[in-house]
């Protein structure tokens, strides 16, 4: 019987509940080191699979070099190795990509999260050469991240399986293109060893359902209990369990998301008194009438940290 034997050789480990790690800030601007410590060892404890660090969710564009390097290391030692670290590290000048991957320290990172170029918008081949080069040059396996309403590019299925074929340390895709047809072609099509992560919590569930692995969350930073619960039960294939939990959270993905990310999951995080309701700049908190939407299901579901 012939077997298909697939070539990729590093292992996904970024399965089931990962959260996309907010930075805390505290009333002067400053990152609140505390706060981070408090979410990390709540999110573990709590059920969490994975942390993404630096994505987008954790306003990354708004860090400097030295906060970067800070967030890396305090977070690499905090989590000392008890779940895998997928960290950001992607952009729209290929060489600078390219070159940040060369030159950083990956001990203790897992993984890196590499987003499709944004701004500059790229053609299909462009995209394909760009993943290209950053997977020659990581040192540590690559996860795809298509996210349209972000880049203003959609990187089609084609393209994603193109790179899935011919590079074997780009493990998964991390799917924010909403387009489900889309991502269910990438999984009935993907070689052996390579899989899809939602990028979108309003439908995991189904994406589950369709043979995704897993999620990377922004509700997961507020309720890693209870969406771990959720993720797990549908990866086991007890979808009516799932779909209730599912059901439970449609009204805060909505409200999570309407004043934008991450001031939704920050405003939430306030509310149950784990960290202070700041952003940066350009962002900014939620609205006073959605904070108090957001307080009320709080409280509604007795959520505590």
């Amino acid at each position: 019987m012939h077997t298909n034997t697939s070539n990729h050789m590093a292992q996904n480990k970024f399965r089931g509940l990962g959260i996309a790690l907010i930075t805390p800030f505290r009333a002067d601007g400053s990152i609140d080191e505390q706060a981070l410590v408090r979410l990390v060892e709540y999110q573990i404890r709590s059920g969490a699979d994975f942390l993404c660090i630096m994505g987008t969710t954790a306003e990354t564009p708004t860090l400097t070099p030295d906060e970067k390097r800070w967030l890396k290391t305090t977070l690499v030692e905090r989590v000392a190795g008890r779940v895998p670290l997928l960290m950001g590290c992607g952009g729209n000048c290929t060489a600078a990509v390219v070159r940040e991957l060369q030159e950083t320290d990956w001990t203790g990172i897992d993984g890196v999260l590499s987003v499709c170029p944004m701004y500059n918008k790229p053609s299909q081949e462009g995209l394909y050469q760009h993943f290209r080069a950053i997977a020659e040059a990581s040192p540590v396996p690559v996860v795809l991240y298509n996210v349209p309403g972000r880049t203003g590019v959609n990187m089609t299925a084609e393209t994603t399986l193109r790179l899935a074929r011919d590079m074997e340390n780009i493990v998964a895709i991390k799917e924010a293109s909403g387009n489900i047809t889309q991502m269910d072609d990438i999984i009935k099509n993907k070689p052996e060893g390579f899989d899809v992560i939602s990028g979108d919590d309003g439908i995991t569930f189904p994406l589950i359902t369709l043979g995704a692995v897993g999620v990377i969350s922004v509700i997961g930073n507020a309720l890693p209990r209870e969406f771990s619960r959720m993720v797990r039960l549908a990866l086991q294939g007890d979808y009516a369990s799932a779909l209730h939990i599912h059901h439970q959270f449609t009204e805060l993905f909505k409200l999570l998301f309407v004043d934008g990310n991450p001031a939704g999951v920050k405003a939430m995080l306030h509310a149950m008194g784990m960290i202070e309701n700041q952003l940066r700049l350009p962002l900014v908190p939620t609205r006073l009438t959605t904070m108090e939407k957001i307080s009320e299901i709080v409280h509604r579901l007795g959520i505590k940290y």
